[in-house]
């Protein structure tokens, strides 16, 4: 007699099967989060990283790390991926400083390289970490993303290109100012731009959840937080509210940026150096004049309503927990203070 096969009760999901992922960018804030969501979830992950002793210190230990030279073909394809097999590339690399020159190496360059190593060695699915500023471009680094998500979505491979909003860990460069008794920095009246904050493990749920949600594959996803959107000097407010201090705001016009960029822009037609440092005050002028929500193009407009939440860590925990030592931030070469 032929077993009864029992219906599935209802809202209960088969369970993903494990899958063998590269993993780039492991050793980023957002990085190691993800490797964490992945491993979760019982999926293989492979990180290729330039120093394994030092990632290993950071890192799960279930991940396994490999040497190698992401942006180098070879040092990827015999170092990473060793002659075997992988499912799914997922990639939260991302330039250092977004000047240029590292813009197309790592944003464009390096992703391509990995997307036809990926490609031969039978990866299937690409779950790319983008940025949601590229809906707007201006920046070196904003069209070398736009020029790799292009070539992926040409690739013929599933694909989803996640396009968070702004990270908790670029809100919080003034803590110490503020615990100094120093005023929260704001450009014009602290209410030109405003934003969903989303937090490093809300969005690695979400990027670690894209293997299986179909309903995000071959998509561009824009994602933030669990809202409200916040501007600048509510974010500020934040900030006072978890040291028990009462709000104290400085403005500063966006002119003053404006005059760095062109002194700079004059030095840099005889220095590179100058050069770089007018492209890093162009992505502080960019951050500081543009809302990161999702762009109504018919009207110019950033809507608020129209950019999707996920999560349910908020910018105001966040804070209470940098304040008491809970967390700490690594913020990178992006800060505009």
């Amino acid at each position: 007699m032929k077993a009864e096969t029992l219906p599935e009760p209802p809202g209960l999901r088969p369970t993903p099967p494990s899958l063998r992922i590269l993993m780039l960018g492991a050793t980023g804030t957002i990085g190691r989060a993800t490797v964490s969501a992945l491993l979760a979830r019982g999926h293989t992950v492979v990180c290729p990283v330039r120093n394994p002793d030092n990632a290993r210190l950071i890192l799960p230990a279930a991940a396994k790390l490999r040497q190698c030279d992401v942006t180098n073909a070879e040092s990827l394809r015999d170092e990473a991926l060793q002659g075997e097999n992988f499912d799914v590339l997922v990639s939260c690399l991302a330039s250092r400083s977004g000047a240029p020159a590292d813009a197309w190496a790592i944003d464009h360059k390096a992703h391509c390289v990995a997307l036809a190593a990926a490609q031969a060695a039978g990866v299937r699915q690409v779950v790319l970490l983008s940025a949601i500023c590229v809906q707007k471009p201006h920046l070196a680094f904003q069209h070398a993303k736009l020029a790799f998500e292009a070539a992926l979505r040409d690739s013929g491979l599933i694909y989803s290109i996640v396009r968070p909003t702004a990270y908790f860990k670029s809100l919080s460069g003034q803590l110490e100012r503020v615990r100094a008794g120093k005023p929260f920095l704001i450009f014009g009246n602290g209410e030109l731009t405003a934003c969903k904050p989303i937090s490093d493990a809300d969005l690695a749920a979400y990027l670690a959840d894209c293997l299986d949600e179909e309903a995000r594959w071959n998509r561009i996803l824009p994602i933030g937080g669990p809202g409200p959107a916040l501007t600048p000097r509510q974010q500020g407010e934040l900030l006072f509210a978890a040291m028990g201090q009462s709000p104290r705001f400085r403005s500063v016009p966006v002119g003053f940026l404006d005059g760095i960029i062109a002194l700079l822009s004059l030095g840099g037609r005889f220095s590179p150096r100058l050069a770089a440092k007018a492209e890093l005050a162009r992505i502080g002028r960019y951050y500081a004049t543009e809302s990161m929500l999702m762009l109504d193009p018919a009207t110019g407009r950033y809507d608020a309503d129209a950019t999707p939440e996920t999560g349910t860590d908020t910018l105001a925990e966040f804070y209470g927990r940098l304040v008491r030592g809970e967390e700490t931030i690594d913020r990178g070469e992006h800060a505009v203070f």
